[in-house]
């Protein structure tokens, strides 16, 4: 919540311990296991995974009330990252594929050049269904989606059911956990309160290998996508960071087709793949001045906290090699056997 000076609050709102939560989810925090968050006090695991209040107060609601029929919502996309993987990119990147008709010209008028992309994709558990209360409101969620394009930190498990059974794409995108784990490091303490003292490398280090990350644990998280999409690959397009950094022609082309709009030969002809490329680029829309100075109403977070270096190898500048052969060694462990690999 922000103050009367507009300056953002110590905590953002979907990062807070408060007490603006429904019964229902109370009563369902009692009963789970606790630990330390890495912003907000307490993380709660839910159906294997660590999510704040907040987050569990939306996904419940999100679980209960969100009705995916096809014949209303066949062309829903939704867009899962788990926090820290390239989030604001892709976001950028389908906002731009599916608007450009609406919007040709991304050198004038494009609604990224005055709004960040989290505020043109909002979130399913913080913004759409985040502030449901059944005491309190009648929710009726379908007459809420005016939008086909979404976004979710949600673990694939803790989807609403009726998503994951109707024809809804979803787009997956994953980064190397060493860059992932630094990004997150970086931003929990960007976010923390003056008034706590931020926690070190090494104390957040131990609580991602155990798992208790946002939205964590990363490698469980990772690897219900990569199951999905290996079932369905009709249903689930998997992406990883590294390979949309070193060959972002071929991704986006991609990207595209599995959203069901492929860039037509004058398209290409006419340089409209460069032109959202350019438009979406770390650098461009780490200059613009709403994300240089804006603060996302949605979130309630500086949107310039966004956006911090975007480069591949970067976790491997602060983590000592004993951390990075115990984080390579994980990821083996637990997902080469899978046949992923960063």
């Amino acid at each position: 919540m922000s103050s009367q000076l507009g300056q953002p609050s110590l905590v953002p709102k979907h990062l807070q311990d408060d007490e603006d939560l429904s019964q229902e989810c109370r009563d369902m925090i009692s009963t789970l296991p606790k630990e330390q968050g890495w912003v907000a006090n307490h993380v709660y695991q839910y159906q294997g995974f660590w999510y704040n209040p907040r987050q569990i107060q939306g996904l419940l609601s999100c679980q209960k009330h969100f009705q995916s029929h096809d014949h209303i919502n066949n062309d829903i996309i939704i867009l899962a990252t788990i926090p820290k993987s390239g989030t604001t990119w892709l976001k950028a990147l389908t906002f731009s594929l599916l608007n450009r008709n609406t919007y040709p010209n991304t050198h004038e008028n494009h609604p990224l050049l005055t709004s960040n992309p989290h505020l043109l994709v909002p979130f399913l558990e913080l913004n759409l269904f985040g502030n449901y209360d059944d005491d309190k409101v009648e929710i009726n969620p379908n007459n809420l989606i005016k939008s086909s394009l979404f976004a979710t930190h949600l673990a694939y498990v803790s989807l609403p059911k009726s998503l994951k059974e109707s024809s809804c794409k979803i787009v997956y995108l994953c980064r190397d956990p060493k860059d992932t784990f630094i990004s997150l490091w970086q931003f929990a303490n960007k976010l923390r309160p003056e008034t706590q003292v931020k926690k070190s490398l090494d104390e957040y280090f131990e609580q991602f290998c155990k798992g208790v990350s946002p939205c964590g644990p990363f490698w469980e998280h990772v690897l219900g996508y990569w199951k999905e999409s290996l079932e369905r690959p009709k249903k689930i397009k998997f992406l990883r960071y590294e390979q949309m950094k070193l060959h972002p022609t071929l991704i986006l082309k991609e990207l595209a087709e599995f959203i069901g709009c492929p860039f037509s030969k004058e398209e290409l002809d006419e340089g409209m793949l460069e032109d959202i490329l350019k438009l979406c680029s770390f650098d461009n829309l780490s200059n613009l001045e709403v994300n240089k100075t804006g603060i996302s109403p949605l979130l309630d977070i500086e949107n310039k906290s966004f956006f911090r270096r975007g480069e591949i190898g970067d976790g491997e500048k602060f983590l000592s090699s004993e951390m990075i052969g115990q984080l390579n060694k994980i990821t083996e462990n637990k997902l080469v056997k899978h046949g992923l690999r960063f």
